[in-house]
């Protein structure tokens, strides 16, 4: 790490669960972040800023101009253009490092083989179809996952960690078929409520990478912007669940 490095991420070395140790695993780390939305676009950001070495941005989408009031990563100028296009421009005007595109949705195979070359995945998608499918990738691969869900005022956020098998995974939460229920109809969000659970998600993310444990990795987080309540519940593996009967 040369001098520009250690003053760069100076605030972060100096946190004790951090240190130069840290912050080098990030440099040396690989994300994929799956959604560039309102959640995919903050933590992106903060990613890129807190110097991960490799991002790989996945979405399939293009900018619209009723994505912008919480998707903050694009301005006016990037309407219509691909969210991985208009990711890669801004990112790199931050000074990120490397960043792969896929511009595409991931799914079967071509997901798969995503998530074994990374270190972390961040879900940031909106939809439970999706989610389901980055769960069980994940689980097979061993790989650490830090998901966040938002709709209208509210959101949840966890952290399905190999290293803790007896909290479950994503798909413990959820019976089958939710896919229907969650895509059927427009959901309202409030843009800085995404923000919010976007920013802990990229929180999260950290300190996975940098080995600081997280209750996350046994809890669900679940956060009510309305009441500004949220709390803790503790995940428990479902002896019935067809993605952890496939752990390694």
């Amino acid at each position: 790490m040369d001098d520009a490095a250690l003053l760069r991420h100076s605030a972060h070395i100096f946190l004790p669960d951090m240190g130069v140790e840290g912050v080098s695993r990030l440099m040396r780390a690989r994300v994929l972040i799956v959604g560039l939305g309102g959640l995919g676009s903050v933590v992106a950001l903060y990613l890129a800023r807190s110097g991960v070495g490799e991002l790989v941005l996945a979405d399939p989408d293009t900018v619209a101009l009723s994505n912008l009031p919480r998707q903050i990563l694009y301005a006016d100028r990037h309407v219509g253009q691909a969210k991985t296009d208009a990711a890669r421009e801004s990112l790199a005007a931050l000074g990120a490092g490397r960043l792969r595109l896929c511009p595409e949705r991931l799914l079967g195979a071509r997901l798969a083989d995503e998530v074994a070359r990374v270190d972390l995945v961040c879900d940031a998608s909106d939809n439970f179809t999706t989610r389901f499918a980055i769960n069980e990738a994940c689980v097979r691969a061993a790989i650490p996952l830090v998901s966040a869900a938002v709709i209208r005022m509210a959101g949840q956020l966890l952290v399905v960690h190999p290293q803790e098998p007896a909290a479950g995974c994503y798909r413990c939460l959820y019976p089958e078929g939710l896919e229907e229920a969650e895509s059927c109809s427009e959901r309202g969000v409030l843009g800085p409520v995404a923000g919010t659970l976007a920013t802990l998600q990229a929180a999260e993310a950290i300190k996975v990478l940098a080995g600081i444990p997280t209750p996350l990795s046994r809890d669900l987080w679940v956060f009510d912007d309305a009441t500004l309540e949220s709390r803790r519940i503790r995940r428990r593996r479902d002896p019935d669940c067809p993605v952890c009967k496939t752990r390694p």
